[in-house]
């Protein structure tokens, strides 16, 4: 049994052939497909989604840093309604965005320190979106809710010290298609990291795994992340799949 930790299937990419994605999944081994949120436009896509399998499709609720603008507090209150209205598995996906615009950078701080307190108030784990910005995130959590949190840095893509500073805090590492690109140094940074702090993710339909780099990625495909693992740590294959589920049934209490 597998379970994808992070992947946005109610994308418009998947409007066409959603079942025979599903489908391709469950052949796969997966058993849930975890979906966090976007933004409120992705809101409601995503539940009708999670309401065709609610066995198999778990929801996440949260404001992307990538989302932040400067109407982000009304985005938020209209969040955290939907965090309240129906079930969810954790809160995300979350963090600070400083590769693609850091126009909104003092409101994604506020945006995810107001999201983590959420989790806080309601005992659900964060998933945390940090590209550029793990360091930055790693100080905020420590001096605003230092080991009272926890979750997933999702797409980990840091170096070693950065991994055991995660694993420290008592987080998770997930990883994805990136772990499988031939011009990634991941492998390298996380070959001596514990397998009981790591799960797997697709990111779907971005990051696809080597041999479908560049093209849509979906669930299916984590089994080409799952052998890269394998192979990189050393640990049997039906080991990774195993250990990573467990993981994920913890830190999501499903």
């Amino acid at each position: 049994m597998i379970i994808d930790t992070h992947a946005h299937l109610y994308a418009s990419d998947f409007k066409e052939d959603i079942d025979a994605v599903k489908y391709r999944a469950i052949q796969a081994g997966l058993q849930h497909i975890l979906l966090p949120n976007i933004d409120v436009d992705s809101i409601d896509p995503m539940n009708a989604l999670v309401d065709t399998d609610p066995k198999f499709f778990k929801r996440m609720m949260g404001l992307h840093p990538c989302s932040v603008d400067a109407n982000y507090i009304d985005q938020l209150a209209r969040i955290h309604d939907e965090l309240l209205a129906k079930p969810c598995i954790a809160v995300g996906e979350i963090g600070i965005d400083l590769y693609w615009d850091q126009t909104y950078v003092k409101e994604q701080e506020d945006a995810f320190l107001t999201q983590c307190q959420w989790a806080l108030d309601h005992d659900l784990p964060i998933v945390i979106h940090s590209r550029n910005s793990t360091d930055l995130i790693v100080d905020l959590i420590h001096h605003h809710y230092p080991f009272q949190l926890s979750g997933v840095f999702h797409c980990f893509v840091g170096d070693s010290s950065q991994a055991h500073q995660i694993i420290d805090m008592g987080f998770y590492l997930g990883l994805g298609g990136v772990l499988t690109f031939k011009n990634s140094d991941l492998r390298s940074q996380i070959h001596n990291v514990p397998i009981d702090n790591i799960i797997l993710e697709t990111d779907a339909p971005y990051l696809a795994p080597v041999p479908f780099r560049g093209k849509r990625n979906e669930s299916a495909h984590i089994s080409y992340v799952a052998q890269t693992l394998s192979t990189v740590l050393h640990i049997p294959l039906m080991s990774i799949y195993k250990i990573t589920t467990d993981n994920a049934l913890q830190l999501f209490k499903l």
